[in-house]
């Protein structure tokens, strides 16, 4: 099966770079790149001897000769029942049991070995990132895999446990003084700077690939099949982006058919999207003021992507719901007390499926960090 990539692509704009530059956004509208790629059906009765990492999925991940010198084993996380109901069943996939205690690994692996390509290619200098704490720990752990000089940009405030994990993977750490947007106006006057890769979690779109195995990895689970509801957290929306790539890749592929909704959720403190979709707009609409949340990793006035966020959840019939405050501390205690401890942004889902009508058929809710990163929710 051939399998190409040709190149960085803005759909709003139709500008094209080459993937093999820094260019880290669209020159026109500074809006994030897409990737022009093509990947071929991943045969199901193969993978079961295949390599116990996301890249078991090769077939449908861009070209990574660098895959073998930056990868930690991450992905195949377990799925796990929380829930049996007469209408139907909700399970939750355990990806805090990653490397790195988030899902944020699946993307950060890809944009190291992207990052390393492009080291050896004699373009890169250093690698910068902009985070609330999750994304910055997996790429500081993966950029010290690649052997790469790191910095990570973080709201002052963030979780000292994750600053220390940053820290301790060597990579350099600033603190700005403001909110998550601020952080990332940082990091991006950062990435403006000659040899400077901008491994971002929301412009760069090899992390929404990476993000993508978290579906074909139900896929294999469920023998073929889908959830009939998947549910995400939505902040910067990669999680949400990358189910949606690998939902339209294997009905493509007619690897599949069944159509599951995805079910996006935000916290009512920091809730423009859910806002925006309730509304039936296709852009975010005026700024709102933004309330302090437990839930940090999702707490995005202004995603970036928010276009893509909205129309993905709309094409597969699907909703956003929004969750409280006491409704976070109450779910993150019952998982834990269920044997699950799950950091407080990474409960979301499961207070949201919680509190909403029961779905039909099977739901799948993913526990994305792990509680040693922030302790309990206060």
């Amino acid at each position: 099966m051939l399998i190409f990539m040709t190149s960085y692509v803005c759909r709003r704009c139709q500008v094209h770079s080459p993937t093999d530059t820094l260019t880290w956004c669209c020159p026109k509208c500074r809006g994030p790149w897409d990737l022009e790629f093509a990947g071929g059906p991943v045969s199901l009765p193969s993978l079961a001897s295949r390599r116990n990492s996301l890249w078991r999925y090769e077939e449908a991940l861009p070209p990574m000769p660098c895959a073998p010198d930056v990868t930690l084993g991450e992905g195949r996380t377990p799925l796990v029942p929380l829930e049996e109901g007469e209408q139907g069943s909700v399970s939750a996939k355990l990806d805090f049991l990653m490397p790195t205690l988030s899902f944020k690994d699946r993307g950060a692996v890809m944009l190291a070995a992207h990052a390393l390509r492009l080291a050896r290619n004699g373009s890169l200098r250093r690698v910068v990132a902009d985070s609330s704490g999750n994304a910055g720990t997996a790429i500081a752990a993966y950029g010290a895999r690649a052997g790469l000089d790191g910095l990570v940009y973080v709201p002052k405030g963030t979780s000292p446990k994750k600053l220390e994990q940053i820290r301790a993977h060597g990579a350099r750490v600033v603190e700005v003084p403001g909110d998550r947007e601020a952080t990332a106006r940082a990091a991006r006057a950062a990435a403006d700077e000659p040899g400077t890769f901008y491994a971002s979690h929301v412009y760069n779109p090899y992390f929404l690939h990476g993000t993508k195995t978290y579906v074909y990895e139900l896929w294999e689970e469920l023998g073929g099949r889908l959830p009939d509801t998947i549910v995400v957290p939505v902040g910067n929306g990669t999680l949400l982006l990358g189910a949606a790539l690998a939902l339209d890749e294997l009905h493509r592929h007619g690897l599949t058919d069944n159509h599951p909704a995805l079910v996006a959720v935000q916290a009512e403190a920091v809730s423009p999207l859910a806002a925006a979709f309730h509304a039936g707009a296709e852009e975010l609409g005026e700024a709102v003021p933004v309330r302090p949340t437990l839930a940090e990793g999702i707490a995005i006035p202004a995603p970036p992507r928010a276009h893509q966020i909205l129309r993905a959840v709309r094409a597969t019939g699907g909703t956003f719901l929004t969750v409280s405050e006491d409704q976070i501390r109450t779910a993150q205690l019952e998982l834990s007390r269920r044997g699950l401890f799950v950091e407080s942004t990474g409960v979301a889902c499961w207070a949201a499926v919680r509190a909403a009508a029961p779905r039909p058929g099977l739901t799948v809710v993913p526990l994305c960090g792990a509680g040693a990163k922030t302790g309990l929710a206060r």
